[in-house]
């Protein structure tokens, strides 16, 4: 069931929603700009980029990446201090384990990111922002363009907000229950 989940996660997201793109609830300017300020906290905190802290690489699945790390961490954003989970997604020709953990960077693939905004900012989906970065830090974005920062995918059947809203304990957290 959960592999289903899984893969589910991020169609939406690959393979664009439909619809108006002026009217999807992530991707605007203002998720941008969060999804900017967001970056360069994981870079102070090392989280990200170069010097980034290294984890133990471990076996993923589709949507995220054949490896990947998970970090999470409690920081602070525009004054607001809040849970923020990384993913580093990790995939590519000679991708293992063994590979990541002897040189990560050459096998980056993308960087997801839930962090957990103030009261209020998503009451439906326990406030979580969603965004999918390159690896230089840039938001990613779908097929239509659209970038994945913000509410990704609210209130499509598929995607990161659909897909998360199965994990067990109703915290949107697959690894744990802690963030409830």
């Amino acid at each position: 069931m959960r592999s289903k989940i899984a893969q589910a996660c991020a169609l939406a997201a690959l393979v664009g929603l439909g619809g108006n793109v002026a009217a999807a609830p992530f991707g605007n300017a203002a998720d941008l700009e969060d999804a900017a300020r967001l970056w360069k906290v994981l870079q102070q905190e090392r989280l990200v980029g170069p010097g980034m802290i290294n984890s133990v690489p471990y076996q993923g699945q589709h949507p995220h990446g054949a490896i990947l790390e998970t970090l999470d961490k409690t920081i602070t954003v525009g004054g607001h201090r809040g849970t923020v989970i990384v993913k580093r997604n990790y995939g590519g020709e000679g991708v293992s384990k063994a590979a990541v953990a002897d040189d990560a960077a050459r096998y980056l693939g993308a960087v997801t990111v839930m962090f957990k905004r103030e009261a209020g900012y998503d009451e439906e989906n326990r406030d979580w922002f969603w965004v999918k970065y390159k690896p230089d830090g840039s938001p990613d974005t779908n097929p239509k363009g659209m970038a994945l920062a913000g509410r990704v995918a609210k209130g499509a059947a598929q995607g990161c907000i659909a897909c998360h809203q199965g994990a067990p304990g109703g915290d949107y957290v697959f690894n744990n229950d802690r963030f409830r």
